[in-house]
């Protein structure tokens, strides 16, 4: 393991770009996007001089500018465009829904957007767009690049030879990139990351897994940038790292990613199990077979997942643990200490503290402070206004136990676990019953009031032959407390997701709403 050295990020994330551009070489393929468009660290950092050169006289300094793009090269040239000229990216989920999305621009006070024509066309978003229409300005690249002046031209040129004469150079410790939690618990809160965040957090993986090789790795991401573990694992630290990056707009093409991780010569993905387990088990020809490992975070990994791709393709999957707020990786598995039903050891630099929680034996709420924690929130009753966290100790609202080796696991968040008659119950050891009996399938267990017991656990499957008889049959057999064994099961076609990939348990619940 390498040492974490908290002065290289003393450094503005372009500044961050430049250094990786003079470290790897202008002339390195750095980005291949799903198009095939090729791009060295060069071209991205005269791309980025000559997007932001157009971009500035339509904004102000300082100012929130959105970026509503799927993952690819347009999204990342923005990301950079918009830090060239000093302006703040704000990450938009355009999967959110037009409600969550005008609580973004209320918060973080986001009245201009970079989007594209031909990602609206393709991904149908027209209607959504013509609903916040009247509350923001559209920026088209492709007005953009139609109408770049021979001085956008002159700055795109000067940048790439000069660029730390021409770029905008804020502090370190000022915000990079406003990005937005889900909104699963009322309002979409917007976490506001320093320049430092971002930077430590990759230099705290490079450290913690030094097993990445600039010169023959190629990372694969189909994850998307509104989502820290697509921006700064998935686009960050290959850029910064020296490693290729293949980038791909969507992880739902569960049958063309599989053809593009291998024409891409990929060995490094970045993915949630979900999607990995998709991804392989619709691989008809090894496709897979070239990756030395997937990085999984974002929810669990399951046995089965695990199982079956050491198995088909002899590949490791490195689980992890991340929130938006620490930007977002705090603990990983590392591929020469990697243990099943943990997320590794917490990153270098970082500082924990576990609380006791009442009726939960083993364990506690995990606090954590370190140069990646984020520099607030900012919400909706107070625009613009960052909240910091109280003493630099970020409440992650998980229950974790670490080992006396130093591995952390996640027992699931507190919100996630039923009081039932005074004993306390994890919904996710419930949905780790359904999982090893029906292990293709998706199982999300909720609490419901209980007249006698003030509450239940229901389970909610898309497993047409998913029965509570055979839960609990597997549940006496393997130990696992009746108290475990959902109360009833629901069976649904399809069970909802985030845009991230992660179950959608609001959009689970409402949807339970009606089955009764």
């Amino acid at each position: 393991m390498g040492k974490f050295k908290e002065n290289r990020a003393h450094i503005s994330v372009f500044g961050a770009l430049v250094r990786a551009r003079r470290d790897f070489g202008g002339k390195r393929l750095a980005i291949i996007d799903a198009d095939d468009r090729e791009l060295t660290y060069t071209d991205i950092i005269r791309a980025s001089f000559a997007l932001g050169s157009a971009i500035k006289p339509l904004t102000t300094s300082r100012e929130k500018v959105g970026i509503l793009l799927p993952t690819g090269a347009g999204s990342i040239l923005s990301f950079f465009a918009v830090q060239t000229i000093g302006r703040v990216p704000a990450m938009l989920n355009f999967t959110a829904g037009a409600h969550n999305l005008l609580a973004a621009f209320k918060a973080a006070e986001i009245t201009k957007v970079i989007t594209a024509h031909r990602f609206i066309k393709i991904g149908q978003i027209e209607p959504l767009i013509e609903s916040l229409s009247p509350h923001v300005e559209f920026i088209y690249l492709e007005d953009i690049r139609d109408n770049m002046t021979k001085k956008n031209k002159l700055v795109a040129v000067l940048g790439s030879l000069i660029p730390l004469l021409l770029m905008a150079k804020p502090s370190y410790k000022k915000e990079a990139v406003i990005l937005f939690t889900s909104g699963t618990e009322g309002d979409p809160k917007g976490v506001a990351l320093s320049h430092k965040n971002l930077v430590s957090n990759v230099e705290q993986v490079r450290a913690h897994i030094d097993e990445l090789y600039p010169d023959t790795d190629v990372v694969f991401n189909p994850l998307p940038t509104f989502h820290c573990f697509g921006l700064t694992g998935g686009a960050l630290l290959p850029l910064f790292a020296g490693l290729k990056v293949a980038l791909y707009p969507s992880p739902l093409h569960v049958k063309m990613i599989p053809e593009r991780i291998k024409a891409m010569g990929t060995t490094v993905m970045f993915a949630t199990d979900t999607f990995l387990s998709r991804y392989a088990r619709s691989s008809k020809n090894n496709e897979l077979a070239g990756l030395r490992f997937a990085v999984c975070g974002a929810e669990q990994v399951r046995d089965e997942t695990r199982k079956y791709v050491r198995k088909k393709f002899n590949m490791q999957i490195l689980e992890g643990y991340g929130v938006t707020e620490t930007s977002p990786v705090l603990a990983v598995n590392q591929p020469s200490a990697n243990r099943s039903g943990t997320v590794g050891h917490i990153m270098p630099g970082m500082e924990h503290r576990i609380e006791p929680v009442p009726g939960i034996k083993n364990g506690g709420r995990l606090f954590v402070r370190g140069p990646n924690v984020m520099l607030g929130y900012i919400k909706t009753d107070n625009p613009g206004v960052i909240v910091p966290p109280q003493d630099g100790w970020h409440d992650t609202g998980d229950v974790v136990e670490i080992d006396e080796d130093g591995f952390m696991a996640i027992r699931g968040r507190i919100k996630r676990f039923a009081n039932i008659g005074g004993e306390t119950v994890s919904l996710a050891v419930v949905e780790n019953c359904a999982d090893a009996v029906w292990p293709d399938n998706q199982h999300v267990a909720l609490i419901r009031p209980d007249p006698k017991k003030g509450e239940q656990i229901v389970l909610v499957s898309d497993c047409k032959d998913a029965n509570r008889t055979d839960i609990r049959t597997w549940a006496q057999s393997h130990g696992v407390s009746e108290l475990s064994i959902p109360r009833k099961v629901y069976v649904v076609d399809e069970i909802p997701l985030l845009g991230t990939g992660k179950v959608d348990f609001n959009g689970t619940a409402k949807l339970l709403e009606t089955l009764d």
